[in-house]
């Protein structure tokens, strides 16, 4: 978005810049320190925000950083299903609908089956596509989008989406962590919600569990900031910090990241055993299928620079057999890879290597 004076600022430039104080005291650090406290000073008859459950300066500067990135208002949470819980639990009254991704991230789907539905809440699951989803917005209060979708890495055209579900009547709420705000910004394209796992990209280096939620709706946000003061989903100041800390690194670790995913997409559409290999042009996820189990379990045990780990946007390559949780309907060869920052050359190198071995070519 274009800053003071109308110049336009890269990803690189914002990402650096954002949320920090535009005005620091003589010596004061580029970003101010955590703030750690439970009770603060709060005399008299003030709004009751002395406590730290309620607010916490080192949330309030990163959320500024984040809304900076969506194009909204954003709050921080202790984790992505955390945020996630913060938009569909307290939205959804017995006798509403709510219309989630069959092929997203499995736990929207429990939350969904396991809190909502015994509550009354009709809850339709359709895959990621746009005339599915539409179908099933008739008559919906709220449809939940993931793009790129995870596992499958479907890509929504979400103006067309948003306003579908506002001419039927329903909100929509888009997940779009494995793109990240540099590359999908859900609010600019009409959704009323935006979510990510901060878990992800937007920390990078795997050891950091985060998640929040930005509207441009006064009305919404005020919402979601009572049900986290209220649940007390809150993030530690500590990690609040060190998110805001790694968020300024977060477009060249993605443009590496995305280099890399490419390079690996294009080797394995090119070796044999691999097939329905998919990467959506942007973001460090891909996918893949061996031709089962023992070969996909074969091919991450031979990799020597692949971590056999789930989530993904580290700085680090990881993959997984991902029907190895049995949540996903997808097939028992299928491997989710999430490339990290190494060099190209080493990564492909070594995941040929480890197919080859798979597969028994060596």
């Amino acid at each position: 978005m274009p800053a003071g004076g109308g110049v336009s600022r890269g990803d690189s430039t914002r990402t650096v810049h954002a949320g920090l104080p535009e005005a620091a005291p003589q010596g004061a650090p580029f970003l101010p320190g955590p703030t750690f406290a439970a009770p603060v000073h709060w005399a008299g008859d003030a709004a009751p925000e002395g406590y730290g459950r309620n607010a916490n300066p080192t949330w309030a500067a990163y959320e500024a950083a984040l809304g900076e990135l969506e194009g909204g208002h954003a709050l921080a949470f202790a984790s992505g299903m955390a945020a996630a819980s913060a938009i569909l639990l307290p939205a959804l009254r017995p006798g509403d609908a709510v219309v989630v991704p069959a092929d997203g991230y499995y736990t929207v789907r429990a939350l969904a089956r396991e809190h909502l539905a015994p509550r009354g809440v009709e809850v339709r699951e359709v895959p990621t596509r746009l005339d599915a989803l539409v179908a099933a917005a008739d008559g919906a209060a709220l449809v939940w989008a993931e793009s790129p979708s995870n596992p499958g890495l479907g890509v929504l055209d979400l103006p067309a989406l948003a306003a579908a579900c506002h001419d039927a009547g329903a909100a929509l709420a888009v997940d779009a962590t494995l793109a990240t705000p540099l590359r999908i910004r859900p609010l600019e394209a009409g959704a009323d919600w935006a979510m990510g796992s901060a878990t992800k990209a937007l920390t990078g280096h795997g050891d950091l569990l985060l998640g929040y939620v930005a509207t441009r709706d006064e009305q919404r946000l005020a919402a979601a900031r009572t049900w986290r003061t209220s649940t007390g989903a809150i993030p530690g100041a500590f990690e609040a910090w060190l998110a805001h800390r790694s968020l300024a690194t977060l477009a060249v670790r993605l443009e590496r990241a995305e280099a890399n995913a490419s390079a690996l997409a294009e080797a394995l559409r090119g070796a044999d055993g691999v097939r329905d290999v998919r990467w959506p042009g942007m973001g460090p996820v891909l996918v893949f299928t061996l031709p089962d189990a023992a070969a996909a379990q074969r091919f991450l045990a031979a990799c020597e620079l692949v971590a056999e780990a789930t989530s993904f946007g580290g700085v680090h390559s990881s993959a997984e057999r991902r029907a190895r949780w049995g949540s996903d309907d997808v097939p028992d060869g299928l491997v989710r890879f999430s490339a990290g920052i190494e060099d190209a050359e080493d990564l492909v190198a070594d995941v040929l290597r480890a197919l080859s071995a798979a597969l028994g070519r060596e």
